[in-house]
């Protein structure tokens, strides 16, 4: 990717050129240096930042055929006359996020003053420029998707997945015992209705969830979603993809991916789930699997990725503490609450396991 490096190209560009092109190189170098920094330590996301310091380098070497003494030499700093140009709120921000985001368009708007004047030296760079240029708006995407889901999900720890039970009627006074106990997100997971039986049950589970603290979630279906009102909608690796999903849902409803390797993981962050699940960690009485991810996966998740992540697959009281000590601090269960004697006492059990772990929240 580097940019052609003979002299000539470069030595009988105007000198504004060269000035130009420095000042944006600079400019875009800086922006991504200081996101860099907010997803290291404002996000501890390993993977986002990883992705940000690879564009940050590979701008570089893009760029680096550009003769480093042609572009110095045209450097003047100390007459340039942007220097004195200033705006009203141009050292406010309020915070790091604020810093971050105004970040993101000081990279964009360089890297397209880049893209315009490398056209004249090197329009193969420029095309190229472009390319990076595009890979900065899906970074900034991931970036603005995790802030919304740490801010909407950020004391959402214990998940619980319920079916139609017997009937509706049992399913909803269920739910409603679990809300009184607590639990902060309750997703419907029911494949052996039909589908009028699914859209009757989401609604009736979002009347109860309605002005409460306990998000609605629906599983697989981002239709019913939609119908019921939900808060989000949960889909698998077989399911619709986030693009899909997203595109029935429209922009503001959450959507959870779940995810069994860490590639999946990484690909469910890029594609802009706003949650993941993470799993099976255990055998579970309520779904069947030939194969678990177990605990490593939960300690690379927690390593790695910052989006908000639930550990899924058999977990409950007598292993909740083996989950914790991976650094996952959300966990998603069914059977060890819903076919507990006392659902409410289980809920409470666990909440409590979870008040008194560490109070640092993956994701």
């Amino acid at each position: 990717m580097n940019c052609p490096s003979g002299d000539s190209r470069f030595a009988s560009c105007a000198t504004s050129t060269l000035r130009i092109i420095d000042a944006n190189r600079n400019r875009a170098a800086e922006a991504l240096r200081v996101v860099e920094e907010f997803f290291r330590f404002g996000l501890d996301d390993a993977e986002l930042t990883r992705l940000c310091k690879q564009l940050r380098h590979e701008l570089a070497t893009l760029l680096s055929g550009i003769p480093e003494h042609l572009l110095c030499a045209s450097r003047e700093t100390a007459t340039d006359v942007g220097t004195e140009v200033r705006v009203d709120d141009e050292y406010i921000r309020s915070t790091d996020r604020e810093v971050a985001c105004s970040s993101w368009k000081r990279l964009q708007q360089a890297l397209r003053v880049l893209e315009e004047h490398m056209k004249v030296p090197a329009p193969e760079t420029a095309a190229l420029v472009e390319a990076l240029r595009y890979r900065s708006y899906s970074l900034e995407r991931c970036f603005q998707i995790a802030e919304h889901a740490r801010t909407v999900l950020g004391d959402v720890r214990l998940y619980v997945l319920i079916d139609g039970c017997d009937d509706v009627d049992s399913m909803v006074r269920l739910a409603q015992s679990l809300i009184e106990a607590g639990v902060h997100a309750l997703q419907l997971r029911d494949k052996s209705l039909t589908d009028r039986q699914l859209v009757d049950a989401a609604r009736k589970l979002r009347r109860v969830t309605a002005d409460r603290e306990t998000l609605f979630v629906v599983n697989d279906r981002p239709d019913v979603a939609v119908l019921s009102g939900a808060d989000a909608v949960h889909i698998g690796q077989e399911e619709l993809t986030v693009k899909d999903a997203r595109a029935i849902v429209g922009p503001e409803m959450l959507i959870g991916v779940s995810t069994h390797s860490l590639q999946q993981a990484r690909q469910a962050v890029i594609s802009g789930a706003n949650y993941l699940g993470c799993g099976p960690t255990f055998p579970s009485t309520t779904k069947q699997f030939t194969t678990f991810a177990g605990l490593e996966f939960l300690t690379a998740v927690a390593g790695e990725i910052g989006l908000p992540a639930f550990a899924i697959g058999g977990i409950g009281p007598d292993n909740l503490s083996e989950v914790l000590a991976t650094g996952v601090r959300r966990i998603a269960v069914g059977a060890a609450v819903t076919e507990a004697a006392q659902p409410e006492q289980a809920v409470r059990r666990l909440l409590e396991q979870l008040r008194t772990s560490p109070s640092r929240v993956s994701g």
